[in-house]
C-alpha cells in the first residue's frame, strides 16, 4: 500500500476511528501514562512534534497536563487532521499548536522541537532504509538530545511466541467487541502493508536514523514502545 492508498484508507476511517479505539483503550492507557513521566523534566515551556497523531490523541493528554508547552502536529490525513483541530478548540488548546497536513519531510524548516511522538506510524513503511529515513527526518526537527518516544507493532513473526501473541491479541479483540470480520481484515492487512519487526530490529532502525540507543518502556501484546534521544550522525 502507497502513501497515497495509506491515506485515503485513514481518511475513511477519520470519524469513527477514536470510538473504534476505545474499545483498545488499556492498551494505550499504559503508553500515555508513561509518556507524561518520560518528558517530564523538559522546559516549561517546550515544544512537541506530534507525527502522525491521527485524531490528536497523545497530544490531548500532553496538552492537558503541560498547559504551556507548544505541539506541531504532522498528519497526511486531512479528514483525521480536522478532528485533530475539533479536538483542540473543543479542549481549548489550539492556540499552542501548529497544524501541517503532509509528511513530516514536507514540514517547513521552523523552531527545532525538544521532543517527538510517533505512535503507529513506521510501521507501515515497509524498507528498512526508508523507515530509517523516516527517523532521521524527524531528528532533523528536534534539538540535539530531544527525547522521541515511539511506538510500532512489534514481534518476531512466524515464532511460537508471535504465535502465542496473537492469540491473546485476537482475544482482546474479541472481548472489545471487534466484529470477526474486521479482525480477518487486520490480520490479512499485517501480512501486505505493515512491517512487524523483532524489537531489535527496530530499535536497529531507529538508532539509524539519528537517535542514540532506544530503550523500551512498554510492551502491550504486539505494540512496543521506546524513548531514544536525538544524536544526529554527523559526517566525517
Amino acid at each position: 500500500m502507497n502513501q497515497d492508498e495509506l491515506k485515503a484508507v485513514f481518511d475513511k476511517q477519520a470519524t469513527s476511528y477514536e470510538e473504534q479505539q476505545k474499545k483498545l483503550a488499556p492498551v494505550h492507557d499504559g503508553l500515555y501514562s508513561q509518556l507524561e513521566w518520560i518528558l517530564s523534566e523538559l522546559p516549561r515551556a517546550a515544544r512537541i512534534l506530534c507525527v502522525g497523531l491521527g485524531v490528536g490523541v497523545e497530544l490531548s493528554y500532553l496538552a492537558s497536563r503541560f498547559p504551556d508547552w507548544r505541539f506541531t502536529a504532522v498528519e497526511p490525513s486531512g479528514a483525521m487532521l480536522d478532528v485533530c483541530r475539533q479536538r483542540a478548540e473543543k479542549e481549548g488548546y489550539i492556540s499552542r499548536c501548529t497544524f501541517h497536513e503532509g509528511y513530516v519531510e514536507s514540514l517547513p524548516d521552523i523552531e527545532q522541537h525538544d521532543a517527538g511522538t510517533c505512535f503507529m506510524v513506521s510501521q507501515f513503511i515497509l524498507d528498512n532504509e526508508a523507515r530509517s529515513n523516516f527517523f532521521r527526518a524527524i531528528s532533523e526537527r528536534l534539538k540535539h538530545n530531544a527525547i522521541l518516544v515511539s511506538a510500532d507493532l512489534s514481534s518476531s513473526v512466524g515464532t511460537p511466541e508471535y504465535d502465542a501473541l496473537l492469540k491473546v491479541w485476537v482475544s482482546m479483540l474479541h472481548a472489545a467487541n471487534v466484529p470477526k470480520d474486521a479482525i480477518e481484515k487486520t490480520h490479512s492487512a499485517w501480512a501486505k502493508d505493515v512491517a512487524i519487526l523483532p524489537p531489535d530490529e527496530v530499535k536497529s532502525i531507529i538508532k539509524n536514523g539519528g537517535f542514540g540507543s532506544p530503550v523500551q518502556f512498554y510492551q502491550a501484546g504486539f505494540v512496543h514502545a521506546w524513548f531514544s534521544k536525538c544524536s544526529p550522525i554527523t559526517s566525517v
